[in-house]
């Protein structure tokens, strides 16, 4: 542990340069007086704050010796520090590689509590904290003129006025997975300085499509300040997800139409504040998983100058008594893994998920690859420190938590096993609902418990089908005009020699790859577009929709445009190429499933009445127009199903214990490539009824249907049917 050995005054009536601050909070505390820097190092032998003037380019930096330190935190406060100032630190200690410790005081430090941050990572053989060309010494070029700064950010007080979080319950969400900058960067009614830009998104043109298409939450890619690869800078592209973040309480200052001198905090304040009052709730893709520092070849930004050892897991198979082996223990794919069995670490995550939701009203969290955070040591342990620390925690517990639940270990696929209050990202519902369209399922058994919310993962620990966040694109992957046009990844635009992104899309093609002016294919394609969408929009469960979906975006089959800040990702909003009708019925599916609480249940369906001498909940229909058997559960060759769902009354009662009727509804799914005929029920469908809901142009929305009647779907179609 560091420890400073106080100095000899030379004089009487003598002023320290660097006033003694405090240990609290971590981080640059602005004040007009002083400004206090606490930052933790606990085997540094000195630590530096480095401050820059802005005298042109990367200015001139003054160094401040931080003489105090208490159980491993650095800490001093400088007067006269004017907010908007830039700072980095330098930590000097031990060059031990072999030992875990990295320290070199040639290398600028970001604090890792900066709540702003400046300028980007750029590539120099100087942001490695080791030798290129002899890796086992340490580098003496100095970094600062490479990597990003902190800025001091002077808050007084953000003006929330009446902000309300929407709080809207789980089985009342729709989830909208967004890039800030791919969302606007090509809107032709948001304000051309405004597109791709935190101010951008609260515009008017983009929150009133999102409250017309019928969503209730963004999802927003990292917005916490990242950096992109240096594999990937030397190929000249820039990492455009953000999934490799620097800054952990920083919003990325790309994203700021006000600069990135402490502007971006307010900017990012004013656009939650205008979701909110649109009722519409904020939910932030975090990676906590990793850093962009990579692996122990990797460049050295932060956290690998301060404390390589603790912040990063190690490989552990030594016995008892061994020295300490400094192998990166790397189950995220991206080179380390932070360690939040570490009690630093695991704080840094939980005051990070604090100042998010306390200062900048954010309503939820999408965790990545979560499995690597639920560690106990190197086990997956859903009563780790973090999910217990999380769920005692008295502000987190209320907000949205989601998981997505693996990483890349053989050990880490854990979907089902998140503890309450979670939700998972199920991509076994994604799985089964692509390949059943492309009628690539044996049988309907597992189609139908997916649509009626994946009982199998999340009944048996008293979650509720809330608990599945079904989806059937998301950002990593082909986009669903891509799934229904390409069979096989084009992913040569991004550098890596087509090696990159999943081989296995579960996708088709209808016989000609990529865009065609065949209309039968295109019909046909937008069709099953439809159908998807649609499926997920009425399954039981939330749903969330990849942005663009629902107007025909692509990405030239490119599954991985990881590396794609251009047009490959962003959203065309041109009305000339889009698919305008998969958006009109995605809006009327969404609408259905708001005015209709018996399409988005709280209890799990039982098979069985919900009063006395009525209809059962949930009947599953055979094409004949008969419940479903045990025989027809059994007939891996049927692809047709119809899901009968009744609302009279609904098995939840409402807020005031009283009983809740709604319409009933049959939904045909059709995923023969041919027409096939079907039968209305008559025993447990008594009353006339009419199509709300249709991608068969044989039975368009308003068709009356009765009791017994025969219907002939098209081929890959969708009837929704509402009792009358």
């Amino acid at each position: 542990m560091s420890r400073v050995t106080p100095g000899t005054w030379r004089h009487p009536g003598e002023t320290a340069p660097v006033w003694p601050g405090r240990t609290w909070p971590l981080g640059a505390s602005y004040d007009a007086e002083a400004t206090n820097f606490a930052v933790r190092a606990p085997e540094a032998t000195g630590v530096w704050v480095c401050l820059f003037d802005d005298d042109g380019g990367v200015g001139t930096e003054t160094r401040h010796p931080l003489t105090e330190v208490s159980l491993g935190i650095w800490h001093g406060a400088i007067p006269g520090v004017a907010a908007g100032t830039r700072y980095g630190y330098r930590a000097d200690g031990p060059w031990a590689p072999e030992m875990g410790l990295r320290f070199n005081v040639d290398k600028l430090l970001l604090d890792p509590y900066a709540r702003a941050i400046s300028g980007d990572l750029a590539y120099d053989r100087s942001i490695f904290g080791f030798d290129v060309r002899s890796p086992g010494r340490r580098s003496h070029l100095d970094s600062a003129a490479y990597v990003p700064k902190g800025v001091v950010v002077h808050d007084p007080g953000f003006d929330w006025g009446d902000d309300r979080r929407p709080y809207t319950r789980w089985r009342d969400t729709v989830i909208y997975e967004l890039h800030v900058k791919g969302m606007t960067a090509l809107h032709d009614r948001v304000p051309e300085h405004l597109r791709g830009t935190y101010a951008g998104l609260a515009t008017p043109a983009v929150i009133d499509y999102l409250l017309d298409l019928g969503v209730t939450a963004v999802e927003l890619l990292p917005v916490q300040q990242f950096t992109s690869e240096p594999h990937v800078l030397r190929r000249g592209m820039a990492n455009y997800w953000g999934y490799n973040t620097i800054g952990f309480f920083a919003p990325h200052g790309g994203y700021s139409s006000a600069g990135d001198r402490g502007g971006q905090v307010r900017e990012f304040r004013e656009m939650v504040r205008a979701f909110h009052a649109a009722g519409l709730e904020v939910i932030l893709d975090v990676v906590y998983n990793h850093t962009a520092e990579g692996d122990v070849r990797g460049p050295t930004l932060s956290f690998r100058g301060l404390d390589d050892r603790g912040f990063y897991h190690r490989v552990d198979h030594r016995a008892p008594g061994d020295p300490f082996e400094d192998m990166y223990w790397d189950i995220t794919g991206c080179g380390n893994t932070v360690n939040t069995s570490d009690p630093f670490a695991l704080r840094l995550v939980l005051d990070s998920l604090r100042y998010w939701t306390s200062q900048m009203h954010v309503d939820g969290f999408r965790f990545d690859l979560a499995s690597a955070l639920s560690r106990s040591g190197h086990a997956v342990d859903m009563a780790s420190p973090l999910m217990i620390a999380i769920g005692q925690d008295p502000t987190l517990r209320h907000v949205k938590l989601i998981a997505e639940p693996w990483d890349v270990s053989a050990d880490g696929y854990r979907v089902g096993e998140f503890p309450p209050p979670w939700v998972e990202w199920n991509d076994q519902y994604r799985d089964t609902v692509r390949d059943f369209w492309r009628g690539h399922t044996n049988g309907i058994r597992t189609v139908a418990t997916r649509l009626a919310g994946s009982s199998d993962l999340y009944a048996d620990d008293g979650r509720s089908p809330y608990a599945s966040v079904n989806f059937v694109t998301a950002h990593d992957g082909f986009t669903l005009r891509d799934l229904v046009s390409y069979e096989d990844k084009h992913n040569d635009a991004n550098g890596e020699g087509n090696q990159d992104g999943s081989y296995l899309n579960r996708s088709q093609n209808f016989g000609v790859e990529g865009e065609t002016d065949d209309a039968e294919i295109a019909a046909l394609r937008r069709r099953t577009a439809a159908n998807l969408l649609v499926t997920l929009c009425l399954s039981n469960g939330v749903p969330m929709i990849t942005a663009g979906d629902e107007r025909g975006r692509t990405q030239g089959g490119n599954n991985n445009p990881y590396v794609q800040d251009n047009q490959t990702s962003w959203i065309d909003w041109r009305p000339d190429d889009a698919w305008l009708d998969v958006y009109e019925i995605t809006k009327a599916a969404l609408r259905l499933r708001r005015e209709h609480p018996a399409l988005r249940q709280r209890h799990w369906f039982e098979g069985r009445p919900t009063i006395v001498g009525g209809r059962k909940d949930l009947i599953w229909v055979h094409p004949e127009g008969r419940e479903m058997t045990g025989d027809d559960w059994a007939d891996n060759e049927l692809s047709v199903v119809g899901m009968l769902v009744t609302g009279d009354p609904l098995r939840s009662p409402g807020p005031r214990g009283e009983q809740q009727w709604d319409s009933s509804f049959l939904i045909w799914l059709n995923a023969e490539p041919d027409a096939v005929k079907v039968t209305m029920p008559s025993g447990v469908w008594t009353r006339d009824g009419e199509v709300v809901v249709s991608t068969c142009p044989q039975h368009p929305v308003g068709t009356d249907v009765s009791p017994g009647e025969s219907l002939t779907l098209d081929g890959r179609t969708v009837v929704v049917v509402r009792e009358r």
